[in-house]
């Protein structure tokens, strides 16, 4: 490789991908993510930073996704995936926004090399990038603008085609670790699939095979991973896949998928005339990396199990093997929430093993769970794992059991290490993960809702004019700013039983969110959600418009 930038190929390339000018483009937790029609000069430029990242690890390979999760099909994005399938480091997400929002060529290539500076990059050094995309229409084009990007900085270049979000996290681990004692499976779809059906087949042999499962594929790219896994379960699971039209203009979560289950609080249309009471379905989102469990109960109600419901199916199944196992002293389980967790979850988990409450975002769950020896963690909108520490892994490899009961039980654990996408949330397998803990326990849905009952709650939006006058402390539960606006929530909290109640800004626009709980459904949605929600617009002074409907 050579020591010099190749300012010449890049300029080229970029005059055929120039920024919009009077845009600005912010990379978060999600990456970067809007309208897919202004994304061409973005997608250019996440090509050049990924060769850069590749470069700085001394050619390990990056992963590159261009998705919108569970965003409308007019939008997109694309975000950046390190070595070990975890999300872009930090420091770096800087980097992406200062590259993506350089004015002209000339101010591209200043940016390129101030990074190059500052992070210390010898540019000699190879880069490798494996890519990926989900279904959306405007996917090949932005697909295109990277790949410049990528040829642009001279990256080894691997297309890995249209997958779901979890398979290219699984891939760039793979890659990366091939050859290695902590290889992670064959480097391909056929290594992610065969590695997920085979623990599976393990874990639930023997046991009595479940009534099938609707899965709703929010008419996404979760639709071809549920076909492709399909036949590898063989009689050990049915999927009944629906919302499958991946070409239909339009269809992608359009009152489907994992977030408008969540959102809405009910079945999508389409599925009203398939899932029979007492039958268990799920919805996947755009990207698959989301879930969310239903059924309909005797009564005919929609029932939903939420990610705060798998959390608690999923810990307490794990607590109970680790302990039959003989590994209770040793190994230490726990769970990792947000604020939005429901009450009631957090009641139950916290009777039966440690709680830790983190701010809002993938990013501080998957941290906070590293700190276990076995981390579960799950927001309430079905995005989630479980990571199982390097330790605990080597330990559960070595460890001899010395009755049958022990010894059942660690091959459970290990086939669990095999099951579980350890990279990122997977809604495949975490479907997978959930149908094994039911067939072990012989549960349907109403004894899994069961393990406790949901608090009702309510999320409520304030438009503001600056979102930033509103700053939290104790991982976004209490606020710190406006000064004495938390001392008034916490008077009205206090009269109603059961009560909690959060506000929190957004982290991309300007409204404030409020969340509320309480034991009473009429409170917690039209009272005490709404009485926050004015406290906020009073200290605000906010947008006329988007004052809550109870104090118009």
């Amino acid at each position: 490789m050579s020591n010099q930038l190749p300012s010449q190929e890049i300029s080229r390339l970029s005059d055929a991908h120039p920024k919009p000018a009077h845009l600005r483009y912010q990379y978060g937790t999600a990456g970067f993510r809007t309208l897919g029609s202004i994304l061409d000069s973005v997608l250019f430029r996440v090509g050049i930073l990924a060769g850069l990242r590749s470069k700085k690890l001394d050619g390990k390979t990056i992963g590159v996704m261009v998705t919108a999760s569970h965003n409308p099909e007019e939008d997109n994005g694309v975000k950046l995936v390190d070595p070990r399938g975890e999300m872009l480091e930090a420091s770096w997400e800087a980097h992406a926004s200062t590259l993506a929002n350089a004015s002209t060529t000339h101010d591209l290539i200043e940016a390129i090399e101030t990074i190059i500076r500052s992070a210390r990059i010898d540019i000699s050094k190879p880069a490798r990038v494996v890519y990926g995309r989900d279904t959306r229409p405007s996917g090949p084009a932005l697909v295109a603008a990277l790949r410049d990007g990528l040829t642009a900085i001279g990256a080894e270049i691997r297309d890995a085609g249209v997958v779901t979000t979890p398979i290219l996290h699984y891939l760039v681990r793979a890659i990366n670790t091939k050859g290695t004692k902590d290889a992670y499976g064959d480097d391909s779809e056929d290594g992610y699939f065969g590695k997920l059906s085979g623990a599976f087949k393990r874990l639930v042999a023997g046991k009595q095979t479940p009534p099938p499962l609707i899965v709703d594929c929010a008419n996404g790219v979760g639709t071809d991973a549920v076909n492709k896994i399909l036949p590898r379960l063989g009689d050990s699971l049915k999927l009944i896949p629906h919302n499958t039209a991946t070409s239909t203009p339009g269809a992608l979560n359009n009152s489907c998928g994992a977030d408008y289950v969540k959102t809405s609080q009910k079945l999508p249309p389409s599925l009203a005339n398939y899932l029979k009471t007492g039958q268990r379905g799920c919805s996947l989102d755009g990207d698959a990396d989301r879930l969310m469990y239903f059924y309909i109960d005797e009564r005919n109600q929609f029932r939903m199990l939420d990610g705060d419901k798998i959390a608690a199916l999923v810990a307490g199944f794990i607590v109970d093997l680790v302990k039959t196992a003989g590994l209770d002293s040793e190994v230490k389980v726990g769970v990792v929430q947000t604020a939005y967790a429901n009450g009631s979850s957090t009641k139950y988990l916290a009777e039966r093993l440690p709680v830790r409450c983190v701010p809002t975002g993938v990013k501080h769950l998957h941290h906070a769970a590293e700190r276990f020896d076995i981390g579960v963690y799950f927001e309430a909108n079905g995005h989630g794992t479980v990571l199982f520490s390097s330790g605990t892994q080597e330990l559960l490899a070595s460890y001899e059991p010395t009755t049958p009961a022990q010894s059942t039980a660690l091959n459970h654990l290990l086939n669990l290490t095999q099951l579980i996408n350890q990279t990122v949330g997977d809604a495949i397998s975490d479907l997978l993960l959930v149908e094994t803990v039911l067939a072990h326990r012989l549960y349907s849905g109403i004894e899994w809702d069961s393990l406790y009952v949901d608090l009702p709650n309510r999320l409520v939006k304030v438009v503001v004019e600056d979102r930033h006058a509103f700053q939290t402390e104790d991982a976004e539960r209490q606020l710190v700013s406006p000064k004495g606006l938390q001392s008034k929530i916490d008077d009205l909290v206090r009269r109603y039983d059961g009560g909690r109640s959060f506000v929190r800004p957004s982290g991309t626009e300007d409204v404030v969110r409020v969340y509320a709980e309480a034991a009473i459904k009429s409170q917690a949605d039209a009272e005490l959600a709404f009485r926050v929600a004015g406290l906020v617009y009073d200290e605000a002074e906010g947008d006329p418009g988007s004052r809550p409907r109870e104090f118009l």
